[in-house]
């Protein structure tokens, strides 16, 4: 049996307790206590929220909570936007620029290379200078497009093979050259040879690399242009919320107007009607720098592309020397493609269309007047072949000093796109600067509003709590 006398010092005091204290009856351990704070602190919630000054202060917490929240949100989603604006103007148009380049770069290399070889006596210095110009132009637009596609596998693999084939077709154009010059016939075998290489493996990739930077830059566009939903709902929930705690307090209090919560809806709907005109503003900025500028300058850029093909297998078709059906057939369809078959059609009349009232709209007309001058040419430069007059035919194929000659039709044709593409550029320029302006502090602005009206909602609730004190 248990003792319960209790021990007692020299005094006859009780002795102090060494053990561990007896837990109190029905009480809770410190886990358990715990575990029912979220509990209690619910069950007080609602005791405060029962008193019309609970409410008051659930409301103002609830308001300021919402202003800073919609005040984070809505700063960091229009700072993001603008950073994707300028973006655009300082990355992502200039590297779908560059991969353009790169693919007319290329294109025109073929072409001149193949030009020069026609060439009687020495080689046009010149059309050697023009190759060697194209072949650097396609080099430093290369590494520019390798620097931006080390996330985009598709990019990078495009890139490797460019990389690889390059020097294998510049190595095959000098080797017929040096074979040419010393009058040996198979210079023409290892032109065809590097042109098929280049049509074969080098042209493919740099249009895959071409569309896939120029669907890059459209998806920025359209993310660019798109509606900030987020912030919106945000925005607009706050200033709802603002103005039914202000028809709250009145029916309360019998108070017609608070000055901090007027303040509060003043500075929401001073940022909702500034956020709302300038993502107006600049979306329809980023749509229209789309649409007439970098959607014109494609149609142009396949244009010239398409135009640079043909005049490759237009002097191909006179390397071959009688051999040379499969590049005139491919011309005819390419130049159809351009400009169909009466040279007003096709991808020009696309062209044309898009650039009605546009400063592109007088080179896109120059340009067709030039196909269809440089169509009549190639017209008279197969019937000098067939008819065996073969050197008059290479003299309009080539000769750029003769203004009825295929090569200046094709010339003016080519300068007369390049000049429609840098318009469209410089649309695209004008209009993406100018929606990043009208984005202009409008980050920092959102989030100082927010603050002002967290602590307009601060004041104001807090003035009516003292009524009840």
């Amino acid at each position: 049996m248990t003792s319960t006398v209790t021990r007692r010092g020299p005094a006859g005091q009780p002795l102090p307790r060494t053990g561990p204290p007896d837990e109190p009856r029905g009480g809770r351990s410190g886990l358990a206590w715990l575990l029912d704070l979220p509990a209690n602190a619910v069950r007080g919630l609602r005791r405060s929220a029962a008193t019309t000054p609970g409410k008051l202060t659930l409301i103002g917490v609830a308001l300021v909570v919402l202003s800073l929240l919609a005040g984070a949100v809505g700063s960091a989603a229009i700072g993001e936007r603008k950073g994707t604006i300028d973006g655009l103007i300082d990355h992502r148009e200039p590297l779908a620029a560059a991969a353009q380049e790169l693919y007319r770069s290329l294109s025109d290399a073929d072409a001149t290379a193949a030009s020069a070889f026609l060439s009687t006596g020495a080689e046009p210095p010149e059309l050697r200078q023009r190759y060697e110009l194209d072949i650097a132009t396609a080099g430093a637009a290369l590494a520019k497009a390798a620097s931006d596609s080390g996330g985009v596998p598709e990019a990078a693999a495009q890139v490797d093979m460019l990389s690889r084939q390059l020097p294998v077709y510049t190595g095959l154009v000098e080797t017929a050259r040096a074979n040419n010059r010393q009058g040996f016939p198979v210079g023409a075998a290892y032109l065809r040879e590097a042109s098929e290489l280049m049509r074969a493996k080098i042209l493919p990739a740099a249009n895959e690399l071409y569309e896939i930077d120029a669907d890059r830059l459209a998806e920025e566009q359209d993310d660019a242009a798109g509606v900030p939903w987020l912030t919106a709902l945000l925005a607009l929930g706050l200033l709802g919320a603002l103005i039914a705690a202000q028809v709250y307090l009145k029916r309360k209090t019998n108070r017609v107007f608070n000055v901090g919560l007027g303040v509060a809806t003043i500075a929401v709907g001073v940022a909702v009607l500034w956020t709302a005109a300038a993502v107006t503003v600049q979306s329809v900025l980023v749509s229209n720098a789309a649409e007439d500028g970098t959607g014109q300058a494609d149609v142009l850029v396949r244009a010239r592309i398409t135009a640079l093909q043909a005049r490759a297998d237009e002097t191909l078709t006179l390397v071959a020397r009688g051999g040379g059906e499969a590049y005139d057939n491919e011309f005819n369809e390419l130049f159809g493609q351009l400009a169909g078959e009466d040279g007003r059609s096709g991808l020009l009349a696309q062209a044309r269309e898009r650039a009605e009232d546009l400063p592109s709209a007088e080179h896109v007309d120059s340009a067709v007047q030039n196909a269809v001058a440089w169509g009549a040419a190639h017209g008279q430069v197969r019937e000098f072949d067939n008819s065996g007059e073969y050197e008059r035919a290479v003299s309009l194929a080539i000769d750029t000093t003769d203004e009825q000659s295929a090569a200046a039709a094709f010339t003016r044709l080519d300068e007369d796109l390049a000049a429609a593409i840098g318009s469209g550029r410089q649309i695209f320029l004008d209009d993406t600067t100018n929606a990043s302006r009208a984005l202009t502090l409008l980050a920092p602005g959102f989030a100082l509003l927010a603050l002002i009206a967290a602590l307009g909602t601060t004041l104001g609730i807090r003035e009516r709590l003292r009524e009840y004190r």
